[in-house]
């Protein structure tokens, strides 16, 4: 919106939103929700508005908008996993990012916090209870974590990046299919002759690690086949080298494996090659995400593609749009499809 405003010149009095709406020839009720980033108004009225505002060089009080809005004009993004853990995983950066894009042309602001400490949530909660935020988007749950319900119960604005635990009615969430993700990168191997094969899982107190272990486990079913090991990892990328070292002392035949997540697989390609299996010759290997670290990967990684950015556009899209209207977004699954490089 500030483009479309320009600074008000010195001397004479300052605009004032009556003159904004009386010349653009609307209500002020009108010229306020315009000018507070609403939606529901005719884009007639809307581009009468900003053009009036602009003619009279009006600056919009935020601090007065906040008062009569009882927003903050800013929403708050909530990682609930340790520093390391965000700032090691590109994943948690590109959600972030179509988080930012969407909530930018909407004048809103991203307050980013990172959960590891109990102090750190109680903070958070009295926070968010403070209606220092208008609506709070959760990323990386384990479990079933009180947050979201507690957050949910209170009335703020709250949705969630993969879907929870355990269900909360009226709690919408932004996921990917993990369960067919998982079972197209089984297909892929076993179309490639592999019948050895093997799956780092994540961590299992996490949905997506549940459903893509499911995913595995569903498709070498369909295809009478039993999987040739699991070991579990945290979707680090030591824990996919941890665990692709164990695989090969369980089952030293393994000739494929798929990884609950692109930085495991790329633990694990570290650890095939201390071993001496080539990849794919070897050991073939699929990650999911299609994560940058994979696409550089030297074989590059075959992966499965999740919409990463465009997960963050929706999560922001849909917050902004419970904002304005009350009203929970229905659940939304995003598709999923194979990326084969270098590993397969």
């Amino acid at each position: 919106m500030a483009g479309h405003l320009s600074r008000r010149p010195s001397g004479g009095s300052a605009p004032t939103l009556e003159s904004v709406a009386a010349r653009a020839g609307v209500s002020r009720a009108t010229a306020g929700r315009v000018l507070a980033g609403a939606t529901t108004v005719t884009e007639s009225s809307r581009e009468a508005v900003l053009r009036a505002a602009a003619e009279l060089s009006y600056v919009t009080n935020r601090a007065a908008r906040s008062l009569m809005t009882r927003r903050s004009d800013s929403l708050a993004f909530v990682v609930a996993e340790p520093e390391e853990r965000f700032f090691g995983d590109p994943h948690f950066a590109m959600v972030l990012r179509g988080v930012h894009a969407t909530v930018a042309a909407h004048d809103v602001q991203v307050v980013f916090t990172i959960l590891t400490t109990d102090d750190e949530r109680d903070r958070f909660e009295r926070f968010a209870m403070g209606r220092h935020a208008d609506g709070v988007i959760v990323c990386s749950l384990h479990g079933d974590d009180p947050l979201p319900r507690r957050l949910h119960e209170a009335r703020i604005p709250v949705i969630l990046h993969g879907r929870p635990y355990s269900p909360i009615p009226g709690l919408p969430y932004v996921d990917a299919d993990n369960v067919g993700g998982a079972r197209s990168a089984v297909a892929l191997l076993a179309e490639r002759g592999r019948t050895r094969i093997a799956t780092i899982s994540g961590p299992l107190d996490m949905p997506a690690a549940i459903d893509r272990l499911d995913g595995f486990d569903a498709e070498l079913a369909a295809r009478g086949m039993r999987s040739h090991g699991t070991v579990g990892g945290d979707f680090s990328l030591e824990s996919g080298r941890h665990a692709m070292r164990e695989l090969l002392a369980r089952a030293p035949d393994v000739d494929a494996v798929f990884a609950g997540n692109d930085l495991m697989a790329l633990g694990a390609l570290g650890a095939l090659a201390e071993a001496g299996r080539a990849v794919p010759g070897d050991v073939a290997l699929v990650g999911f995400d299609d994560s940058p670290l994979g696409a550089s990967a030297h074989p590059g990684l075959t992966t499965v593609r999740q919409p990463i950015v465009d997960a963050g556009v929706q999560l922001a899209a849909s917050l902004l749009a419970m904002i304005e209207t009350g009203e929970p977004s229905p659940p939304l699954v995003m598709p999923t499809a194979m990326v084969e490089r270098g590993t397969t």
